[in-house]
Order: C-alpha cells, then sequence, then structure tokens
C-alpha cells in the first residue's frame, strides 16, 4: 500500500512552472477535507498569490494557527486575505530563492500549507503534555477539529502521553466490512516486534471512547466508528520526530478511506476477471448443432435441418 503525499502536488508543480515562465493564471482546486485553495495573478505574471479556506479554520485560530503561519511563511502572509479565504500568501516570482535545493524547499513548504494549519493543535498537546509531565500530572483541554461534515478530530494532552481520537462516517456496509479489517490490522500490528515503538491503536464502533464520551450531540449509529491513537513523548521527542508525527496521523482518515477505496476497486476488477473466465468456459461447453444425413442403428438415412 502507499502513503499519500503530505503535500500540494499542483502548488508544487505549478509554482515550478511559473518559476521558469511567468504567466497570466487564476486556478481553483480542492485538496483533501474539502480545503479550498485558489492560486492567482491579479495584479501582474510575477507575483502569485496563494489563497486556502479550510472549514475548521475559526478552531484553529484558538489553537495558534496564525503562529504557525507566521512561523513557516513570515512576510509572505498578507495582513488581509483574500475575499472567501482564511489566508493568503504572496510569492514574487523575481525574488525566489536560488535554483536547486534551496528553491525545491521553498515550493514544497508551500505545497504543505494545508499541513502546517492542521499542526496547530498537535503543537499545542505536545507542549501541553511537556507542561504536564514536568507538573507531575493532570490533564490539559480536550480540543477538537470539525474538519468534515459529521467528522472530527479530537486531541488531548495528559501527563504521559497524547491522544487523538478520529471519528469516521462510513456510508456504505461495504466500507464499515472493509474498515473494520484495515482497523483491526492496525490493532493488532503493534504486536509485531519489528514495530512495537509504534503508537497504540484502540478501534470502536458506536461507543465512544472514554476521552469524549461526556460530549452532547455525539453519533452513536453503526455508520461511525472511532480509532484512538495514543501518543507517547517518544513519538514527539524532538522537532523532527513531532513533524512527521503530525504530518503522518493527519493523513490517516484519507489513508484509510483511499485504501477502502482501492480494495473495493480491486476486488470488482477481480470478480470481472472472474465471470469473464466462466463465461469463456461456458461458451466452450456449448454442443455443436447437428446439421446434414444420419443413419439411424437399423440402416435408414435421416435428415437433419
Amino acid at each position: 500500500m502507499i502513503l499519500l503525499e503530505p503535500h500540494n502536488y499542483i502548488i508544487q508543480t505549478t509554482l515550478a512552472e511559473k518559476a521558469i515562465k511567468p504567466s497570466s493564471l487564476d486556478v481553483q482546486f480542492v485538496d483533501f477535507d474539502g480545503v479550498r485553495f485558489h492560486l492567482s495573478t491579479p495584479d501582474r505574471k510575477t507575483v502569485l498569490l496563494l489563497s486556502m479556506n479550510i472549514r475548521c479554520w475559526p478552531e484553529l485560530v484558538r489553537y495558534g494557527v496564525n503562529d504557525i503561519l507566521k512561523r513557516e511563511y513570515g512576510s509572505l502572509l498578507r495582513p488581509e486575505p483574500e475575499s472567501d479565504y482564511n489566508v493568503s500568501v504572496e510569492i514574487d516570482l523575481e525574488q525566489l530563492p536560488p535554483e536547486g535545493e534551496e528553491r525545491e524547499a521553498f515550493f514544497y513548504s508551500l505545497a504543505m500549507m494545508k499541513r502546517n494549519a492542521l499542526a496547530a493543535p498537535f503543537e499545542l498537546s505536545f507542549q501541553a503534555q511537556k507542561e504536564l509531565e514536568a507538573a507531575g500530572s493532570g490533564q490539559g483541554d480536550l480540543m477538537a477539529l470539525h474538519y468534515r461534515d459529521e467528522e472530527v478530530i479530537y486531541v488531548q494532552a495528559s501527563s504521559d502521553r497524547v491522544t487523538v481520537i478520529f471519528s469516521t462516517m462510513f456510508r456504505e456496509e461495504t466500507d464499515r466490512v472493509y474498515g473494520k479489517v484495515f482497523l483491526q490490522e492496525f490493532v493488532d500490528a503493534r504486536r509485531l516486534p519489528t514495530i512495537q515503538s509504534a503508537p497504540q491503536v484502540l478501534y470502536t464502533t458506536r461507543e465512544p471512547p472514554l476521552e469524549i464520551r461526556h460530549l452532547p450531540g455525539l453519533n452513536d449509529t453503526e455508520d461511525v466508528g472511532y480509532v484512538t491513537f495514543v501518543l507517547f513523548p517518544r513519538h514527539f521527542a524532538n522537532q523532527a520526530t513531532a513533524n512527521s508525527t503530525i504530518t503522518h496521523i493527519q493523513l490517516f482518515r484519507d489513508y484509510l478511506h483511499y485504501h477502502i477505496k482501492c480494495s473495493k476497486a480491486y476486488m470488482h476488477s477481480r470478480m470481472r476477471h472472474r465471470v469473464s473466465e466462466f463465461q469463456k468456459v461456458l461458451n466452450r461447453a456449448k454442443t455443436e448443432q447437428a446439421v446434414g444425413d444420419r443413419k439411424t442403428a437399423s440402416g435408414r438415412t435421416m435428415s437433419i435441418r
């Protein structure tokens, strides 16, 4: 199975193309989780405006997203975002870093805008865990990201861990079956000796985990599943490890549903192939229709038409 890329490929390739040959541009596109982007040249060809709209922006603001984006993009951030968007950055193609790895890294960081925005509650919870660990006990605030319709990410720090809970909806019966198989593999994978350091994974249907059971309005139908990741301090011990953890855990929901769809497509292709093979067997089994003169046991001749 492949891992989904955390960056937006359209942003990365478009910026690389316009850096070589600037031209007028006005394109809108959508990333995972309904995040909308707008890449345009409103004033002149050498200045690109990249804007992003994400539905859980008010929650991200409470968790410090503005500080993260300022840290990542600095002076590129516009004081006022484009209309109907939450954040905008301005890229001057005449002031790009030198060609090579530095420029590629610059384009890659812009393509990671969605990832950097969604990192806000995770970075806050990692910092809260260290403070609670130093205090010896306690529990941080429960942070919620309503990033999709009827689906939420919950993040909460405690003195010895950070708990991340995904609520995900399975719209079809087959999706629930495939999802249960995949998620059971996540739960069982930690038993393998080669990945003992992986986060602990818990999965339940209908019944919410204890950390969020007190919240009002939780869905308790068969369509909803709750996946809990338990992150220990070793999973965010340093900046590089923390960044990797944030990048991968953000994509969990997309990774799960993407591979459910891939599995269904594979099964359908196998079924179509099997039906085709059965049809060939049935065609070969058809008897030829007898036509012409035939002799009976008594020696008489009979004509078959």
